[in-house]
C-alpha cells in the first residue's frame, strides 16, 4: 500500500534528503491568504461574525457561543463510568509528567554582593483549541489544560467547534472532559475564527443569550489543529504567543529485520486512521521487512473500522516505505525527516533513541506504541508537524511560562563593575550608561 524510496547508494546532502522524503503538499501561504479576513472580521466584528463563520464552516449556527455551564455540567454527569475512568487515569498520568518539567527558580552571586534571581512566571490567561472535524478529542482538551494548570496558569479558556448533532454545543465528551479538570469558560467557535477570538477579544451579539463581553483576549494560544488553524497560529503570533505549528498527524518507524511486522503495521494504521492527509512512513534497511508490513497494512486495512480514510491516508504522498543501505543511514533519515512521532523498533532502541534530535516525541522499543502518548503515557500529544520538530518542541509547561531574571547589586558590588563598564559604554558610545553607575559612587 505504501509507495517505495529507495536510497540505497545515494550520497544526498541534508536539503537533498529532506526534499526527497514522503510530504503532504501543504500550501501554507494559501491557507493564510484564506484565514487573514477571518482574523480581521473577528478583530471588527466579534461575536456578531461567530455565529455566521459556525454555520458556514460547521454547518450549524450555534445558539451559545460561550458555553451555559449547564452543558457542561450535564455532560459531565451523562460519562460512563469507564470512560470517566478513562479520562480521569489520563489526567492523572498528564499532570505526573508535566509536573517533572517545571524548572527551578535559581539564585546566583556573580560577584560579591551581585546576584541575579532566575524567576519563572506563569503568563495569566490562556485559550486552547480542541479541533473537531472526523474525530472527536477529549484527549486534547486533557493534554492542553493540564500543562497549563501545572504551570500555574489562572485564567483558562478553551474553544471546540460546534456540533451539528449536539445542537451547536462542542462534543458532549469534550465538555465532560472540561468540567472533570475544572475548566467553565468552554465557546463552540471553531477554526480560524476562534484562534482570532482568542487573539483579539471578542465583544458579544446584541440581543443574544451571550455577555456584552464575549471573551477576553489571551497571552498565549495553544492546541492542534487543521492546517487553517495552524496558519492562523502563525497570522497573530506576536500578538500573543503560541506553542508550535501543530497540524495533521503522522507518524515515522525505524525498524531492522528483527522488529514485529505486525506491530509496526498497527502502529503506522494508527495513525492513518485520524485523517486522509495523515502521514505514516517506514524507515527500514530490510526491503524483506518492507514487504512483510506492506502485506500486513493490506490486510489490516480492509478490516479497520475507518478503512477509507486509512486507504487515501496510506496511499497519499506523505506516506511511504524509505529504504535505506544500513541502520546509521536510517536514523539520518529519521532526523532529516523530524516526525511529529518517531518509533524505534530496533535492536538497540533506548540507544538509538539517543542519537535522534529531530522528533516532536520519541516511542522507544515495542511496547511504546503512539497511542500510548495519545492517551495515557504521561507525555503530551500535540506535537511539532511538517518537519518543524527541527527548532519546535512539543506542548509542554514552558509554553506557559516566561523567564524573567532579578537582579539585585549592592553599592559596593555595583561601584566593583563601574570601571569595566565605563570602557564596554565608551566604546559603544553610551556614555550616560556609564554615567548612571558613577553618579551612584559620588553619594
Amino acid at each position: 500500500m505504501l509507495k517505495r524510496l529507495d536510497l540505497r547508494g545515494m550520497s544526498l546532502t541534508r536539503a537533498e534528503l529532506a526534499a526527497k522524503l514522503p510530504r503532504a503538499t501543504v500550501d501554507i501561504d494559501a491557507a493564510l491568504e484564506s484565514v487573514r479576513p477571518i482574523i480581521e472580521r473577528v478583530r471588527a466584528e466579534g461575536g456578531t461574525v461567530l455565529r455566521e463563520l459556525g454555520e458556514r464552516f460547521d454547518g450549524v449556527r450555534p445558539e451559545y457561543l460561550r458555553v451555559p455551564q449547564e452543558a457542561i455540567d450535564d455532560a459531565e454527569a451523562r460519562l460512563s463510568p469507564e470512560l470517566r475512568h478513562a479520562l480521569q487515569l489520563s489526567i492523572e498520568h498528564n499532570r505526573a509528567g508535566h509536573r517533572a518539567q517545571l524548572p527551578r527558580e535559581g539564585r546566583t552571586e556573580i560577584v560579591p554582593g551581585g546576584f541575579v534571581f532566575q524567576r519563572w512566571i506563569p503568563v495569566e490567561r490562556v485559550g486552547l483549541y480542541v479541533p473537531g472535524g472526523l474525530a472527536v478529542y477529549p484527549s486534547s482538551v486533557i493534554h492542553n489544560a493540564v500543562a497549563a494548570q501545572v504551570a500555574g496558569v489562572q485564567q483558562i479558556a478553551l474553544a471546540s467547534p460546534p456540533q451539528k448533532g449536539f445542537g451547536g454545543l462542542p462534543h458532549p465528551t469534550i465538555l465532560a472532559a472540561c468540567k472533570l479538570l475544572g475548566i467553565t469558560e468552554v465557546y463552540a467557535v471553531g477554526g480560524a475564527q476562534a484562534i482570532a477570538m482568542f487573539a483579539y477579544g471578542a465583544a458579544g451579539e446584541a440581543g443574544t443569550a451571550d455577555d456584552a463581553v464575549l471573551c477576553e483576549p489571551v497571552d498565549v494560544v495553544t492546541g492542534p489543529g487543521n492546517i487553517y488553524v495552524a496558519a492562523a497560529k502563525r497570522a497573530v503570533h506576536g500578538v500573543v504567543g503560541i506553542d508550535a505549528e501543530a497540524g495533521t498527524t503522522e507518524i515515522a518507524i525505524i525498524a531492522d529485520s528483527g522488529a514485529n511486522p505486525r506491530f509496526v503495521a498497527a502502529d503506522l494504521l494508527s495513525q492513518a486512521e485520524h485523517d486522509p492527509a495523515a502521514a505514516s512512513v517506514l524507515i527500514t534497511d530490510s526491503p524483506e521487512f518492507a514487504d512483510a508490513c506492506d502485506r500486513l497494512l493490506e490486510e489490516m486495512a480492509a478490516q479497520t473500522k475507518h478503512s477509507q480514510r486509512v486507504a487515501t491516508a496510506l496511499a497519499g504522498p506523505q506516506s511511504g516505505v524509505v529504504i535505506v543501505d544500513d541502520h546509521d543511514e536510517a536514523i539520518r533519515v529519521a532526523n532529516a525527516y523530524a516526525a511529529e512521532h518517531l518509533e524505534i523498533h530496533t535492536a538497540n532502541a533506548a540507544e538509538d533513541a539517543k542519537l535522534i534530535r529531530n522528533a516532536g516525541a520519541i516511542f522507544v522499543g515495542p511496547y511504546t506504541p503512539v497511542p500510548l502518548g495519545d492517551y495515557m503515557a504521561g507525555s503530551n500529544h500535540v506535537l511539532p508537524t511538517g518537519a518543524t520538530a527541527r527548532f519546535a518542541a512539543g506542548l509542554n509547561v514552558m509554553a506557559y511560562i516566561k523567564s524573567v531574571q532579578e537582579i539585585e547589586y549592592g553599592a559596593d558590588a555595583m561601584a566593583s563593575m563601574l570601571a569595566p563598564l565605563t570602557a564596554l559604554a565608551m566604546d559603544e558610545d553610551l556614555p550616560a550608561h556609564a554615567n548612571a553607575l558613577k553618579v551612584r559612587t559620588q553619594e
